[in-house]
C-alpha cells in the first residue's frame, strides 16, 4: 500500500513484547526515543512548575459553571469549564495547573438523564448543541463518511463523539450492547430520534469481550451502512472511548489519499496469538458480564480455503468497495463461521481480509507488517512502552492504557493518527474540551481555504 507513511513503530504484539528489537526492526527507533526522551524531560519540567503554582492559585479561578437553563441559548448538557485551551496547547504551566486542580476536585458528573431529557424535545436539542449550524464544504459534500459505534456506556461522551465528527453528509450507525442499562439505551434511542442520519442498528448484539458478539456488532452495522441511501466512501469503527484527532476536513482529505486503499493494522502472528485461533473457545458463563472465553484442549480445523490468517486489531478504515465487496464473498462468510470459536476474532478477522488476494485495497501477502502504530487508524498509549516509545501519561493507567490527560493534547494532536482511545471525562474533562475546541477551530481553517463555498443543510 503506497499510500501508508511508515513511520517509527513496533510490529504489533511482537514488537511490544520485545521492545530491545525496534532498533535493528525499525531505522527511525532511535530518532523516536531521543523525541520521547525529549518530550518526557519538558512533561517532567511542567508538572514540576504546575506543582509549585498550585499552591498559589485559587479554587474560584478554575471553573465556570453554566446556571440552570432560563432561555433555549444557554441549555447545557454538560458542564463546561473556564479554561484557555490554547495555552494547554502550549504547555503553559498555569493552565495546566489549572486542569490539574479541576481534574482532582472539581469535575461535576453530568447526568445522563439531561440527555435523555434534552432529546425528548429534538428541536431544542438539534439548537443547543449546534446541529443545526454545521458547515459542509464541496469537497465534504462530494465524500462523505460512514461510522460504526459500538458503545455501552457513558452516553454523555457518545454524543460528544458524534458532535465533533458531525456533518449532515456523513452516516452514523450506533450499536448499542444488549446489556447496557436502560437509562443510556433512551439517550441512544433519543440521539437516533433527533438526528436524521443517525440511527440504531437493526440487529443487537449481547457483547462479551473477546467473543465473536463484538465483531458481530460492527458487522450488523456495516450491513445497515450499505443498505442506507447515503453513499458513502469510507466506514470507520469506533467505540465509546475514542475520540477524533482531526476534523471531518481533514479526515475527508487524508481518505482521498488512499485512493480506494485501507488502513488497518496487519502482521504475522506470533505463536502465542495463534493459540487463540487454533483451539477452540468458549464462553463458560454468559451471565458474568466480563467473562471471557476460555480456550480449550479441542484443536480446530485449518482456515477455510488455505486462507493465511494475520492479525491486528478491531478497529479499521474501510473503503466502501471492500465493504461490498465482504458482504457478498462466500471466502468471508466462512471465514466468519470458521471464527465463531476463536478468542477475540475481531483481532484477525480485519487484518485477515485484508491481505485475502484479490479484495479491494488488498495488502499484498508479502508486504511487510503494518503495526498500530504503521496505521493511522487509532493511537492508543500503552503503560509497558511509556518513556521508550510515548511520553508519559497525564491522566490515569487502567488495565496498562493511559486514559489521557490535558498535558497530553498537543502531542496527541502531533502524533499523526485521525483517532486516540481512551478518554474519559471523570478522568479528564478538560483534554475532551480543548480537542473539541481546537477541532472546530481546524474545521473552519481548513475549509476557509480549501473551498469558497458553505453548504447548510
Amino acid at each position: 500500500m503506497s499510500t501508508l507513511t511508515i513511520s517509527p513503530a513496533i510490529g504489533c504484539n511482537l514488537m511490544k513484547r520485545f521492545p530491545g528489537r525496534l532498533a535493528a526492526r525499525y531505522r527511525h527507533g532511535a530518532r523516536m526515543k531521543t523525541r520521547c526522551a525529549v518530550y518526557s524531560f519538558l512533561l517532567l519540567t511542567l508538572w514540576t512548575l504546575c506543582v509549585l503554582l498550585l499552591v498559589r492559585v485559587k479554587h474560584s479561578d478554575f471553573t465556570e459553571y453554566f446556571p440552570p437553563p432560563a432561555s433555549l441559548e444557554n441549555v447545557q448538557i454538560f458542564h463546561k469549564y473556564n479554561i484557555n485551551c490554547v495555552a494547554i496547547y502550549d504547555m503553559d504551566p498555569v493552565e495546566v495547573g489549572k486542569s490539574l486542580v479541576i481534574r482532582r476536585k472539581q469535575v461535576v458528573e453530568d447526568k445522563e438523564e439531561h440527555l435523555v431529557n434534552l432529546t425528548s424535545n429534538c428541536p431544542l436539542f438539534i439548537k443547543s448543541r449546534g446541529y443545526d449550524d454545521v458547515c459542509v464544504s464541496e469537497e465534504e459534500k462530494d465524500f462523505p463518511l460512514a461510522y460504526s459505534l459500538v458503545v455501552h456506556k457513558s452516553a454523555l461522551m457518545v454524543e460528544r463523539l458524534i458532535k465533533a465528527l458531525y456533518t449532515p453528509r456523513n452516516i452514523y450507525c450506533i450499536h448499542y450492547d444488549q446489556k447496557s442499562p436502560a437509562l443510556f439505551i433512551s439517550a441512544m434511542e433519543g440521539l437516533a430520534r433527533c438526528l436524521p442520519n443517525v440511527f440504531i442498528a437493526s440487529k443487537r448484539e449481547s457483547v462479551f469481550y473477546g467473543s465473536v458478539s463484538r465483531l458481530k456488532a460492527d458487522l450488523n452495522c456495516l450491513s445497515d451502512l450499505l443498505v442506507s441511501d447515503v453513499k458513502w466512501k469510507y466506514v470507520i469503527n469506533l467505540c465509546g472511548q475514542d475520540f477524533p484527532l482531526r476534523s471531518n476536513i481533514e479526515l475527508v482529505s487524508e481518505l482521498r489519499k488512499l485512493n480506494g486503499a485501507n488502513m488497518l493494522e496487519t502482521c504475522r502472528p506470533i505463536e502465542s496469538k495463534k493459540q487463540r485461533f487454533t483451539f477452540h473457545h468458549e464462553l463458560s458463563n454468559a451471565n458474568i458480564e466480563y467473562e471471557l472465553p476460555v480456550k480449550t484442549e479441542q484443536m480446530k480445523t485449518p482456515p477455510p480455503h488455505d486462507i493465511e490468517v494475520f492479525t491486528g486489531n478491531a478497529y479499521f478504515v474501510l473503503s466502501r468497495d471492500f465493504v461490498v465487496h465482504m458482504d457478498s464473498s462466500v471466502v468471508v462468510k466462512d471465514l466468519l463461521a470458521w471464527s465463531e470459536d476463536t478468542f477475540s476474532p475481531d483481532e484477525h478477522f480485519w487484518a485477515t481480509l485484508a491481505r485475502l488476494p484479490g479484495v479491494p485495497g488488498e495488502v499484498p501477502r508479502s508486504q511487510p507488517d503494518i503495526t498500530d502504530l504503521m496505521s493511522k487508524t487509532r493511537l492508543v498509549k500503552w503503560q509497558y512502552l511509556e518513556e521508550s516509545l510515548y511520553p508519559p501519561c497525564s491522566g490515569k493507567h487502567v488495565r496498562s492504557v493511559c486514559i489521557y490527560g490535558a498535558a497530553e493534547m498537543r502531542w496527541l494532536l502531533n502524533y499523526g493518527h485521525w483517532f486516540a482511545n481512551k478518554f474519559d471525562l471523570m478522568v479528564d474533562p478538560i483534554v475532551i474540551q480543548c480537542l473539541e475546541e481546537k477541532l472546530e477551530e481546524k474545521q473552519k481553517l481548513f475549509q476557509s481555504v480549501t473551498s469558497h463555498t458553505c453548504h447548510e443543510d
